[in-house]
């Protein structure tokens, strides 16, 4: 989510694992740190890579750095769970800040897509040799049998996984197919608006921003004093009283962590619980309904899980768990953002994954990049998410309110809708067709509820009725 008038990012094109995984074979080391690397899939002209760091030593690793070259005509495009620097066909990975510390006979890893069929080669760990092989002995398979394909790829008939989900969501309290919208707590271009003068289509009202703190983890809240001037006085009280007046009229409130800007580290146990603590405080200070999980620089999903499941049974069955991954974020079951929502299945409530300011990206089916904008684009790429685990009532449709509210992916309302009826009754939809019809989809969200007000509530207005209609 951005706050700021800048709201142009750079344009990503992602490629999804395909079919297959090709395991490198590699030769036995000394002990200490070492690397290995894995070809998980291949698809002639690109494959998603995985480096494991396991510390075969007998003192912590604190920080690593792995380098490697690949040879022209190949390159590293999208990764995850590491930084990136690159100098010619030199690319060299750093960890995060919360995989740097690599206890005795402990790992880590981190995956990357690139393009092209070359393979690692060179490869360097703190400045030694990985101490294992890098480079395929044989081809990799363009294929793989079919009891390997990963989660991300539908089987080529459609058949429901082998072991479903819970089909039982929390109760919330929530209608089946809900509108949720972000209001702002800052003031920008867009309309500024009291809390309860939010349109009354919204059935949840996300408050953006929590931020961080200067203790790890814990987060704080408060109304912005910008906005109280731009809005003539408004106090944290007049707030408090306004999340009642939004709740009176059978709609939720939850306080959204993050943003773009947003600092917030969960990394360990005493983060975890300080983001718990913290997050539950306000709940109690202000009657906020849940939480949701918008930190556009990376998490940690073990110990965010952590203090998500402390959080609700400190709050009870009620509680809405919510999250707003970028669309890279939920490409592969792997990276963090897709493995918490996994990892949490059982308590959360709804991905509203933002479809826009993404660029081109492969949807399930593998076949063609689908341009942003477009109805093949969001039912692609939601496909995504419901066909690797995630209940149809935990996804939802992210999309900006019209001009001003981001720098690409801005679609006229009914454009959302036809992506609803698509892969909720498998009518209105482009030239992807999702591999089944997921009648549970639980909704939209729009960035947001300001720039809907400010451009005259188009999306509210064509969006909320069309969800009261669908199965």
């Amino acid at each position: 989510m951005k706050r700021s008038r800048s709201l142009v990012l750079s344009l990503v094109t992602v490629v999804i694992a395909a079919l297959g995984a090709a395991w490198v074979a590699m030769p036995a080391y000394a002990a200490g740190p070492s690397a290995t690397f894995v070809k998980t899939s291949d698809w002639g002209s690109g494959w998603e890579g995985k480096y494991t760091i396991t510390n075969g030593g007998s003192s912590t690793i604190n920080g690593w750095s792995l380098a490697f070259d690949l040879p022209a005509g190949t390159s590293v495009g999208t990764y995850w769970d590491a930084m990136l620097t690159s100098s010619g066909q030199r690319y060299t990975f750093t960890n995060r800040s919360w995989n740097g510390s690599v206890a005795p006979g402990a790992s880590v890893s981190f995956g990357f897509i690139a393009s092209g069929p070359g393979s690692p080669m060179n490869c360097q760990l703190n400045g030694a040799a990985c101490g294992g092989g890098i480079t395929p002995t044989t081809a990799p398979p363009t294929t793989a049998p079919p009891t390997t394909a990963p989660p991300t790829t539908p089987p080529p008939t459609p058949p429901p996984p082998t072991t479903p989900p819970p089909t039982t969501p929390p109760p919330t309290g929530l209608p089946k197919h809900i509108l949720t919208g972000y209001w702002h707590n800052f003031d920008n271009p867009a309309v500024e608006l009291r809390l309860r003068d939010t349109p009354a289509e919204y059935d949840v009202v996300a408050v953006a921003f929590a931020e961080a703190t200067a203790t790890p983890g814990a987060v704080t809240f408060a109304v912005d004093p910008g906005l109280s001037t731009a809005l003539g006085g408004y106090s944290d009280a007049d707030f408090s009283a306004d999340v009642r007046t939004i709740q009176s009229r059978g709609k939720k409130v939850i306080i959204s962590v993050g943003g773009e800007t947003g600092r917030v580290a969960v990394n360990d146990a005493a983060s975890a619980r300080a983001f718990s603590d913290s997050v539950y405080a306000l709940i109690q200070r202000y009657g906020f309904d849940g939480v949701d999980i918008d930190l556009e620089n990376g998490l940690n999903p073990t110990y965010m899980a952590q203090a998500l499941r402390a959080l609700r049974t400190n709050v009870g069955s009620k509680l809405i768990i919510a999250m707003a991954p970028q669309t890279i974020d939920m490409q592969n079951p792997a990276g963090s953002y897709f493995k918490l929502a996994l990892d949490i299945r059982d308590i959360l409530t709804v991905v509203n994954t933002q479809f826009y300011n993404s660029g081109a990206m492969l949807g399930c089916d593998q076949n063609a990049a689908y341009a942003q904008g477009t109805v093949n684009f969001i039912v692609a790429l939601a496909c995504i998410q419901l066909e690797a685990g995630l209940r149809p009532d935990q996804v939802g449709l992210g999309l900006p309110a019209g001009p001003g509210a981001a720098g690409g992916g801005i679609v006229a309302p009914s454009v959302v809708n036809a992506a609803l009826d698509c892969l909720t009754r498998g009518t209105n939809c482009g030239s992807f067709r999702p591999p089944r019809t997921y009648p549970g989809l639980r909704g939209a969200m729009t960035w947001s509820v300001n720039w809907d007000v400010s451009n005259g509530n188009g999306f509210a207005r064509t969006v909320a009725p069309h969800l009261d209609t669908l199965p």
